[in-house]
């Protein structure tokens, strides 16, 4: 299992990990198989995307916003049951196919942490598996 530690800059945001998750799938040697990522908190995510026009970002973020406000009648604690719903929309997980050693990742296709309650250390587990 390969463990990437990213630092997230703000409360919410889409962290693009495409170029660090394509260095974990070459370092593997692996050929042709899957990549798994497991995001191992429950106030972030780990989703594919468009990553060619910046405002997908921001219309992704706005629309969770929308979806997940926060409100005063939420009954955890923290105060960031906002934080824990967006991430359940998202996912905890996503697995893309490896062919002749690279992510098969389409034009305009990459691969975001999703942090909803930042800025914070997060960490995406990888698991690399031939097939």
């Amino acid at each position: 299992m390969i463990e990437l530690e990213i630092q997230t800059g703000t409360k919410n945001e889409l962290v693009d990990i495409t170029l660090q998750v394509g260095d974990a799938v070459a370092r593997s040697a692996v050929k042709s198989g899957i990549c798994h990522l497991f995001m191992p908190h429950t106030t972030a995510g780990v989703t594919l995307n468009e990553n060619w026009d910046p405002s997908v970002k921001l219309d992704i973020l706005r629309t969770l916003d929308s979806m997940a406000p926060q409100r005063r009648d939420y009954r955890h604690a923290e105060g960031n049951s906002p934080a824990h719903l967006k991430a359940m929309m998202v996912g905890f997980s996503a697995t893309v196919p490896i062919n002749e050693g690279r992510l098969v990742l389409r034009t305009w296709q990459g691969i975001y942490l999703a942090e909803f309650d930042g800025p914070r250390k997060r960490r995406v587990l990888i698991q690399v598996l031939a097939g």
